[in-house]
């Protein structure tokens, strides 16, 4: 069973690690979205203990693994386009894939900060990250660097921010980075700023900036 995913309430996934494992004569293997750790780890901690094995790791990276051959049972993407791929090379049961909770992309910084920004056409988001760097995963290959990056294009500002931008593997790691005062802003999904207590979120990018999440 596979699923595309982006927010997952706690009972949604539940429900759905559930009925699986009730049909698993062994562990349920799970692949997922790194975005998606802290939820997961609840929900198999909580319920699951010795039941289900997680595997974390960024969209592109899973879907390559899946591709050469790594079983899984469910399969929780961060991004349709990747389940796509999976989906026109026979990877997966198409009849399986379903869509559930949307997300947000936002613009945080360190806990404390008295930055905030509204976000619109023409932001000053350099004169916001000042030296540098914007955290943020890589557009060619992460679905939050790929939605980033779509809606500073449309909001007129990818060229001004460009050359400040510091690629991460994934969206956990660009909020470390703004934690531990390696970089004054990162753009994550809402998920990913929720993780940590040592960021918080200082604007939040208009759904029609970029690709719809779904």
């Amino acid at each position: 069973m596979i699923v595309r995913s982006k927010l997952l309430t706690l009972g949604a996934l539940l429900l759905l690690v559930s009925i699986v494992s009730a049909h698993a004569a062994e562990p349920v293997r799970v692949l997922a979205a790194v975005t998606l750790k802290p939820a997961l780890d609840a929900v198999v901690n909580e319920f699951h203990s010795g039941q289900v094995s997680l595997v974390y790791g960024p969209s592109p990276t899973l879907v390559k693994q899946i591709e050469n051959g790594l079983p899984a049972d469910l399969f929780f993407s961060a991004d349709e386009l990747w389940m796509d791929e999976l989906a026109q090379k026979h990877r997966i049961k198409p009849d399986t894939m379903i869509n559930l909770i949307g997300n947000h992309l936002v613009l945080i910084a360190r806990k404390g900060s008295e930055d905030r920004a509204t976000i619109a056409p023409g932001f000053p988001i350099a004169k916001l990250v000042g030296a540098g760097p914007l955290a943020m995963c890589d557009p060619d290959s992460h679905p939050a660097g790929r939605y980033g990056k779509a809606s500073l294009i449309k909001l007129g500002v990818w060229q001004s921010i460009e050359k400040k931008v510091a690629r991460v593997e994934n969206p956990l790691l660009a909020v470390k980075m703004v934690a531990h005062g390696d970089a004054p802003m990162a753009i994550v999904f809402a998920t990913d700023a929720a993780t940590d207590a040592g960021v918080e979120i200082v604007g939040t990018f208009p759904d029609d900036t970029h690709p719809k999440m779904r």
